[in-house]
């Protein structure tokens, strides 16, 4: 199903340049990658997380999904969530709300308390929904990987297309 592991990028693949990465270049199975940049995420003018220890996870086809330290988190603001999901490759996934937001709970974290072992390093780091809140990469705001289910982070640097669009359902 996985013709492209980012080994090469596919034809319909938006071109990068200097200052670009393609999603296309990112590998399958997933990596890490430590980021010292400045990640923000806020909801209103309240500071959720704010961290320059963050590490990316890199995936074919997806904007990265950055996680962060539960150190720089305001863990007092969140609330574990009913229900997990699981990720082949870095398993059991569980969702926390924000306890300030009015309204039925809805995730805007989650994390890996128990990743396999090759994701043991982002083990209790949170990673957050920018379409839930807002989220800063080096002072820029990201947007929201397309599709209802991605957490990935799109920011000014990356090149597509990305898994979530319209058409991608294969992928």
């Amino acid at each position: 199903m996985w013709e492209f592991r980012g080994q090469r990028r596919p034809p319909f693949a938006d071109p990068a340049g200097p200052d670009k990465e393609s999603v296309w270049d990112y590998p399958r199975p997933p990596c890490m990658a430590p980021d010292a940049r400045r990640v923000q995420v806020r909801f209103g003018d309240l500071i959720i997380a704010d961290s320059e220890r963050s590490t990316r996870v890199l995936e074919t086809a997806s904007p990265p999904t950055f996680y962060l330290p539960p150190e720089d988190v305001q863990l007092q603001l969140l609330e574990p969530l009913d229900g997990v999901s699981h990720c082949e490759w870095k398993g059991l996934a569980a969702y926390w709300g924000l306890i300030a937001k009015l309204g039925p709970p809805t995730p805007v974290a989650w994390c890996y308390a128990n990743p396999t072992p090759s994701f043991r390093p982002i083990s209790g780091y949170f990673s957050f929904y920018p379409s839930a809140l807002k989220c800063y990469v080096g002072g820029e705001r990201v947007r929201a990987q397309p599709g209802r289910f991605y957490g990935g982070w799109v920011t000014g640097e990356l090149t597509g297309p990305f898994k979530g669009e319209p058409g991608t359902s294969h992928w």
